[in-house]
């Protein structure tokens, strides 16, 4: 499972960026795009993150790649029925806890492919005037293949965001879900958050 994630990470991390621009655009595959060559540009440009800096690469993951998400809405749907019962503060620490892990694992993945040569293709969705939700496939070209990824995209007042990513058939929430639904059942909402501190903690290290 671990090693899993780990792809699916690497493939996300390569594919989102800074979407600062996703106000201006109007179809939920044009924040893909810009999001995905962003991300990759801005690693080619950088020689501390080509050069493996882990602090760097941390660093364009949290100002790149965070505002091209909505992580509240992922949490949420990944915490479930748990989140509404669950305080403010409670749900606060739940969505810095797993936001830390993200970005951390995210970062990790990203310095393993910072040197790989990939191309992208993007299929837009079919999409009515009034469309709320959006699914962008795109193709990541390497010379390992063509690797289909698709974004799961809401649309919002900031604009369309990303919150779920499909990879190999298995989309990262329904992942997450498995996972919590475990660590809710042994302790509840403080036995989640304890368990996201504590991988946090060990990653840190």
């Amino acid at each position: 499972m671990k090693r899993y994630l780990s792809f699916c990470f690497a493939f996300l991390l390569v594919s989102l960026s800074f979407a600062g621009e996703a106000t201006a655009q109007t179809s939920p595959e044009a924040v893909v795009k810009s999001a995905v060559e962003g991300t990759v540009d801005a690693m080619k440009a950088d020689p501390q993150a080509r050069g493996g800096d882990m602090a760097k690469i941390t660093q364009l993951v949290e100002t790149r790649f965070l505002p091209a998400t909505d992580f509240q809405r992922t949490t949420r749907i990944a915490v479930g029925k748990a989140w509404a019962s669950a305080t403010p503060e409670q749900q606060k620490q739940l969505y810095d806890q797993f936001q830390t892990l993200l970005v951390r694992t995210y970062a990790a993945s990203l310095s393993q492919l910072r040197d790989q040569d990939v191309k992208f293709k993007f299929d837009p969705p079919n999409l009515d005037a009034n469309a709320k939700d959006a699914v962008v496939e795109s193709h990541v070209v390497s010379t390992g293949g063509d690797n289909p990824v698709r974004y799961r995209l809401e649309k919002t007042p900031q604009g369309w965001k990303i919150y779920d990513i499909d990879m190999m058939g298995a989309w990262l929430i329904q992942v997450y879900q498995q996972q919590f639904a475990g660590q809710l059942q042994k302790g509840g909402v403080d036995g989640l958050i304890k368990f996201l501190s504590e991988h946090n903690a060990r990653s840190a290290g």
